[in-house]
């Protein structure tokens, strides 16, 4: 994906000062050429006006000519970073190479590599706003601290709605991985525990709850005032005499 301003100055320069560097090809069957790398280059040499464009011809498989069409673009430094995360996963998925591969291909660290192709844990949408330059990599950053899939949506989908900054996306982040994905399921009030709560409701001539939380139970015994209060009291302990 290139961005059409760039392009534009890119096409300047090479009508000034003509193509510096050779776009990389190799020949194909038809005895026609297929470019390897320099894809930009060439379509600012068209819009510079250039009938003739300076190549190198390399002899190379179909597996080579991708891996050098990767690596080409993937040391452009105007490259999106999701465009860049897939360039990755190609190396990896067409060449069998691993992460420590195509870091000492690309001559980067392997923790940069890595942390390029946790960029496609992104939900769908995310990604395509990453592509688009609609969110930064902060946002993306914000986005993938959230454990949860149906987190990762919700965060994204607040992001897009409510505009946040990267510091407003770190801050619901941590809300939403700090909210439990389930309400724990209580568990039912044993039959012996209604029961009593029953009787002493006709006894005491008001509303009585038997509760459990956290493994404890209580029991709650309703009164309207004070005069209440005494005479459930004295139902409970009987008169004196």
């Amino acid at each position: 994906n290139f961005n059409q301003d760039e392009l534009n100055e890119l096409s300047a320069s090479i009508k000034r000062d003509g193509l510096i560097q050779p776009i990389l090809v190799r020949k194909t069957d038809d005895d026609k050429y297929q470019i390897i790398a320099g894809e930009r280059r060439w379509q600012a040499s068209k819009l510079a006006g250039l009938k003739e464009v300076p190549i190198r011809v390399k002899d190379v498989d179909d597996d080579k000519a991708l891996e050098l069409a990767l690596i080409e673009n993937l040391q452009r430094s105007d490259l999106n970073p999701i465009e860049e995360a897939y360039g990755y996963k190609r190396l990896m998925d067409r060449r069998r190479m691993t992460q420590a591969d195509v870091a000492q291909a690309m001559s980067k660290g392997r923790s940069t590599i890595a942390n390029a192709l946790r960029l496609l844990e992104l939900p769908e949408e995310a990604q395509q706003l990453l592509f688009e330059d609609k969110i930064s990599a902060g946002h993306a950053r914000a986005i993938l601290s959230v454990n949860s899939k149906e987190g990762r949506e919700t965060l994204t989908n607040k992001i897009i709605d409510n505009k946040l900054s990267v510091r407003g996306a770190e801050s619901i982040a941590r809300l939403l991985s700090n909210k439990p994905t389930k309400a724990g399921k209580k568990d039912p009030t044993p039959a012996v525990y209604k029961s009593v709560a029953k009787s002493l409701k006709e006894i005491l001539d008001t509303n009585v709850r038997v509760k459990s939380s956290k493994g404890k139970n209580k029991i709650e015994i309703e009164f309207k005032d004070e005069a209440d209060l005494e005479r459930i009291f004295e139902a409970m302990v009987g008169e004196e005499e």
